[in-house]
C-alpha cells in the first residue's frame, strides 16, 4: 500500500489506531518552556505522578525572558515580575522532577524550536510536541510535530502519549525558479495569502517540489514553522540528503550510523503513488518579496502591490492606519524586529546583514532589534562578525529569546507604532497594545531598517540564498 509521509509517521506511533476517533499516539520528544509548563507540573504533582520517560523531556526558557540580560542572570533578581516567577518555577520544577533544562545562563539556551534541531534533539521519524503552536517547525526533519495545550502538556509528561485525531493529507508542491530577492519567508507568506488561514485546517501539509528540495534546513524550518498560520497543525518535508548532512554535522553520526538510523530515515518520504486528500501547486517564478498589510497572515501582498480595499478589509485597514493608502511604499516604519522561531537562525541573520551593506539605521527608525534564536546562533554570528555589522548600523544586538514576537516580555511596541517584523503573526496587539505589525523576511526587514520604509526598487539589492 502506498502511503504518505504523514501516514507512515502516524502508523509508526499509533498505539490504538482509529481513523474515525481519537488515537493514543506515542510521543518521542517533548519540549517544555516557562509559560505552558507550570500548571502541567503542578497537575502531575497533585496526582502523585512523575514524568513517564525523563529523557524524552527537555526544557528551556524562551518566551518571557529579557533579551538584555547578559550571560550571568540571577533569576531571583529579575526586574520583570512575571518573567521572574516563570523562570523560577521552571527551574524549580525541572530540578524537582529531574527534567533536563538548558537554563537561562546555559550556552545551549534558546527558543525551543531553534535549539531542538541544532542540539540534535530533533531527529527524523520522531513525534514531537510542545506547548507552543509553532512546534510544526520540526516537521522540516520528516517529523510528526505539533503544538499542544497546557492540559496536554500534563498528559504527555505523565504518560508520554497524546490523544489526537488523525488529520487528512495535503500536499503543496512549490515549482518555478524564484527571483534572487525571494526567501522562504516570502514563499510561505505567499502560500498563506493564496490558500488563506483556513486552507490547511484539518490537514497535515507536506511541502514538496524542486524549490523545497533546494532549500537548506533553516529554510525548510521557516516554511514548516508557519504551517499553523495556514490552518494546519502539522507541516512536513521529506527526508533527503540535505536533512542527512544537517544531522551529521550536529549529531553523533558514528553512533547513528552504527544503529542503521540513516537507512531507516531514508524511507521517510511519501510513496510515489500515495494519495493526498488535497493537492495544490504554487508557482513562484514571478514572486516578489511579500509584506503583510492587515491583521492576519493571509492579508499579504507583494511589497509594491496595491492594498485590497473591500468591506471585509475595513476593520484591518483601520487598525493598521492604512484606510487612505494605495500601497505600502510610502508608509514610514517606527521599529524593526529580526528574530522569532521563524527567522532567528544564522541564515536569517546573514540575510539581514546582506541587506544593510555598510549602511546606517534610518533616522526615522526608533529601534532595530536583532535577536538570535539561541546562544549557539549568537556565538556563530559573532564569530562571523555579523554583530559588528548590526552594531555599526545602529541596531541593538540582543540575547536569545522570543522577544517582540509576542509582546509578552519587555520587548513591545507602543500604541500605534509600526513594525517590520520577521515573526509569524500580525494579529491585533500581538507585539504590544495597538501595535501595528507587518510580516516580512529578514532581507526586507533589513532594507526597512536602513530606509525607514519599503524601497520601491529592488534592483540594487541581491539576496543570495
Amino acid at each position: 500500500m502506498n502511503k504518505t509521509l504523514y501516514d507512515k509517521l502516524w502508523d509508526m506511533h499509533a498505539i490504538n489506531p482509529d481513523d474515525d476517533a481519537e488515537t493514543l499516539l506515542y510521543i518521542d520528544r517533548h519540549f517544555l518552556h516557562e509559560v505552558t509548563s507550570p500548571q502541567a507540573f503542578e497537575g502531575i504533582e497533585k496526582k502523585g505522578l512523575a514524568p513517564w520517560r525523563l529523557d524524552a523531556n527537555v526544557a528551556t526558557p524562551d518566551h518571557n525572558v529579557s533579551t538584555q540580560r547578559g550571560k550571568n542572570l540571577d533569576i531571583h533578581n529579575s526586574e520583570h515580575s512575571l518573567s521572574k516567577i516563570q523562570l523560577i518555577e521552571l527551574d524549580k520544577n525541572c530540578k524537582k522532577f529531574g527534567v533536563t533544562q538548558h537554563d537561562i545562563n546555559s550556552d545551549k539556551q534558546g527558543i525551543v524550536h531553534v535549539i531542538g534541531p541544532e542540539l540534535g534533539l530533533t531527529l527524523p521519524g520522531m513525534t514531537i510536541v510542545c506547548g507552543d503552536s509553532h512546534t510544526s517547525t520540526h516537521g522540516a526533519f520528516a517529523c510528526l510535530s505539533m503544538g499542544i495545550g497546557t492540559s496536554e502538556v500534563e498528559h504527555v509528561l505523565a504518560t508520554q502519549t497524546l490523544r489526537v485525531r488523525k488529520l487528512a493529507n495535503m500536499r503543496i508542491s512549490i515549482v518555478g525558479a524564484p527571483k534572487f530577492w525571494i526567501t522562504p519567508k516570502d514563499v510561505i507568506l505567499y502560500i498563506i495569502s493564496k490558500i488563506g488561514t483556513a486552507g490547511g485546517t484539518g490537514h497535515a501539509i507536506e511541502f514538496a517540489g524542486d524549490y523545497i528540495e533546494s532549500l537548506s534546513m533553516e529554510g525548510r524550518m521557516t516554511i514548516c514553522n508557519m504551517s499553523i498560520e495556514a490552518g494546519a497543525k502539522v507541516g512536513l518535508v521529506a527526508y533527503d540528503s540535505v536533512t542527512e548532512s544537517y544531522i551529521k554535522e550536529r549529531g553523533n553520526s558514528q553512533k547513528l550510523e552504527s544503529s542503521d538510523a540513516f537507512d531507516y530515515w531514508s524511507q521517510l518520504h511519501s510513496d510515489p503513488h500515495a494519495t493526498f486528500d488535497k493537492e495544490i501547486e504554487i508557482d513562484i517564478s514571478d514572486l516578489l518579496p511579500q509584506v503583510s498589510w492587515g491583521t492576519s497572515p493571509e492579508m499579504t501582498i507583494a511589497f509594491n502591490g496595491d492594498i485590497p480595499k473591500s468591506s471585509n478589509s475595513k476593520k484591518a485597514l483601520s487598525y493598521m492606519g492604512l484606510e487612505n493608502e494605495k500601497n505600502l511604499l510610502n508608509i514610514e516604519f517606527d521599529k524593526v524586529f529580526i528574530g522569532s522561531c521563524t527567522n532567528s537562525r544564522i541564515e536569517d541573520l546573514r540575510a539581514a546583514a546582506a541587506a544593510i551593506k555598510g549602511r546606517k539605521k534610518a533616522a526615522s527608525i526608533k529601534e532595530v532589534l536583532i535577536v538570535p534564536g539561541s546562544r549557539s546562533v549568537q556565538k556563530q554570528a559573532e564569530q562571523e562578525g555579523l554583530d559588528i555589522i548590526f552594531k555599526e548600523a545602529g541596531f541593538s544586538w540582543r540575547d536569545p529569546g522570543c522577544s517582540m514576537c509576542l509582546g509578552m516580555n519587555e520587548d513591545k511596541l507602543a500604541p500605534y507604532e509600526r513594525c517590520a517584523s520577521t515573526s509569524n503573526r500580525n494579529f491585533e496587539g500581538r507585539q504590544g497594545y495597538l501595535g501595528r505589525t507587518h510580516l516580512v523576511s529578514p532581507f526586507v526587514a533589513g532594507l526597512v531598517a536602513i530606509h525607514g520604509h519599503l524601497p520601491s526598487d529592488l534592483n540594487e539589492y541581491n539576496y543570495e540564498r
